[in-house]
């Protein structure tokens, strides 16, 4: 068996698809079904079932995937990590990420990788848009503020932030001064980053301020939208402390005060495997991980 073949076997068991495992690895179809074919010859089993759209794993294909595990990935990431020391790190690496934390914290960090000669392209999505992208191969690596449960994609915590509850100093005042707290919150507008898992809801949850689910006036995934309406005195939200410390600090900004703790949001940085078989992707996912976010 071949490490070419066994890439091919785990693409194809990732993608469940011959022609999306050749799209992955740069071959053509015919070329990933003879890989298949030879393992198959080699382990006299048959590995896949072919179906009228992709392919799905027989018991043999699911024990040699559990098998391989990781292992496959590793090893190829070691050998690209190895390459890139001794490779010229010149072509370009593509980010995609939520456009607020790309701008106020990946962005500042990306120093060594571009004094390194690499060149960096930033493109903003929410979670599906990075999930699907990283599949597709349009993107190199992710960073995510929410996990993306796929099997084809690898992640890494790279960063973590306290959450706040804010208002312009007035609005968080009179929210404040209320006898009860979650009825003085649901009185004012709600600024939320998104419907399915607003902000606002985990510092709720996390403060044991039950009630129906938050309806927000405003919906928008650049949380530096929801703070600018924000400190025009028009509503409360929650956002990472990235996005409103340095306010509170000045004043510009006021926090409603967490009866229990201010939750913690975590962001991963994330890969398919098969991008890091670039040097420089897996150059820069390396530098990512090895200390760029404090």
């Amino acid at each position: 068996m071949s490490l070419q073949h066994l890439r091919t076997f785990v693409e194809v068991y990732r993608q469940r698809s011959i022609s999306g495992a050749a799209r992955s690895l740069g071959l053509t179809q015919p070329a990933v079904s003879q890989h298949i074919a030879a393992l198959e010859a080699a382990i006299e089993r048959d590995l896949f079932t072919r179906q009228p759209k992709g392919v799905i794993p027989t018991l043999a294909g699911e024990e040699l995937a559990a098998s391989l595990g990781d292992r496959l990935d590793i090893a190829e990431a070691a050998l690209a990590a190895a390459r890139a020391r001794s490779s010229d790190m010149t072509g370009s690496v593509r980010l995609i990420g939520h456009g607020d934390f790309l701008a106020e914290v990946v962005a500042p960090r990306l120093l060594p990788l571009l004094h390194s000669g690499l060149r960096i392209s930033l493109h903003t999505g929410d979670r599906e848009a990075i999930r699907q992208g990283l599949i597709e191969g349009n993107y190199d690596l992710g960073l995510s503020a929410y996990v993306l449960a796929d099997r084809r994609l690898r992640s890494a915590r790279i960063h973590e932030e306290r959450v706040y509850a804010v208002a312009a100093p007035r609005v968080a005042a009179r929210i404040m001064a209320a006898p009860d707290l979650r009825r003085a919150l649901m009185a004012e507008p709600v600024l939320a980053y998104h419907l399915e898992r607003p902000l606002v809801e985990d510092w709720l949850v996390e403060n044991r301020l039950p009630g129906p689910p938050v309806s927000p006036a405003v919906v928008g995934q650049d949380l530096r939208c929801l703070r600018s309406l924000m400190m025009q005195e028009f509503g409360w939200t929650a956002l990472p402390g990235y996005l409103c410390g340095d306010l509170i600090a000045q004043g510009q900004l006021a926090e409603i005060v967490a009866p229990i703790e201010r939750p913690v949001h975590t962001y991963s940085l994330v890969w398919s495997p098969a991008a890091l078989r670039h040097p420089r992707v897996a150059f820069a996912r390396n530098a990512l991980m090895a200390g760029s976010f404090p």
